[in-house]
């Protein structure tokens, strides 16, 4: 089993690296006397960020009335907090590998995240976040499954027995992560993001969206309703469709069962096909 630790480990090093610009936005939004023109700077000199940020602003899933044309616009009409997240998006989603040897379909995977990603922020806007801030939940719901790459990409056989066990026996599919490596993909997923440098708060919400036994966390919360949200209306495939019940903190907030939370969020699938230029190539 250590065996199988070490060489998973070492896959989460062999994960592709950040572009040296992302790790200077990450650098800059991180200090809170950055001054906004040099991530500015930083963004407008890497030719794929700024078209994929601009494509991204730009896109109906921000509705915004007039068009942007510089990143300095964006910063300005939605704030430096989401163009960094939007760095983020981009980053992430250009270095995931696109193929894997274990059966496990990423089209679908991704499909998943990206509702996830999406119901995160609906509800945090429900929560009344404010729009600049609700975009941490979009981020988080979009990364919280990235571990899967990792297991599917570097460790398909295994990966490939872990979803037969998932579909035979109806475990989530954590624990039958656990089952076979010992650990699961909140746990790599955390690792990850940590090679990645990502945001703290990221992080943790990465690592304990299957758990609430840790101090409470709203993001936390939010995403892993968000998760069980998404595959209750089959919007894409993660592993499984198996359904966990809601945090307390979801239902306490809510008042309200999976179903009823699901009705009060509005037009899910089509807040989904507008954040669809996240995963576009």
């Amino acid at each position: 089993m250590d065996t199988i630790r070490k060489d998973l480990l070492q896959s989460v090093e062999k994960m592709p690296a950040f572009p040296q610009s992302v790790h200077r936005v990450i650098e800059l939004t991180s200090d809170i006397n950055s001054d906004p023109r040099d991530l500015v700077k930083v963004i407008e000199h890497d030719p794929v960020l700024i078209t994929k940020i601009l494509k991204m602003v730009n896109s109906p899933y921000f509705g915004l009335a007039q068009k942007i044309t510089s990143v300095n616009h964006a910063v300005v009409y939605i704030g430096i907090n989401t163009v960094k997240n939007l760095a983020l998006s981009t980053a992430t989603l250009g270095v995931l590998p696109r193929t894997n040897n274990a059966g496990f379909d990423m089209d679908a995977f991704l499909l998943h995240s990206l509702s996830t990603a999406t119901v995160a922020r609906i509800i945090a806007k429900k929560l009344k976040i404010q729009e600049r801030e609700a975009f941490d939940f979009f981020l988080s719901g979009l990364l919280h499954d990235f571990g899967k790459v990792v297991f599917a990409h570097f460790m398909p056989n295994d990966f490939k027995q872990v979803l037969q066990i998932v579909k035979e026996e109806g475990l989530p599919l954590y624990e039958a992560e656990q089952r076979i490596f010992t650990t699961d993909h909140a746990q790599i997923g955390s690792l990850l993001g940590e090679k990645w440098n990502l945001p703290a708060h990221l992080i943790a919400c990465i690592k304990d969206h299957h758990s609430h036994d840790s101090k409470e966390s709203l993001i936390r919360d939010v995403v892993s309703a968000a998760d069980q949200i998404s595959k209750e209306l089959k919007i894409g495939f993660g592993g499984e469709n198996r359904i966990e019940t809601l945090p307390d903190g979801i239902r306490e907030r809510f008042g309200a069962n999976l179903q009823a939370v699901i009705d009060s969020l509005g037009d899910i699938h089509s807040e989904t096909e507008k954040a669809l230029v996240f995963i576009q190539k």
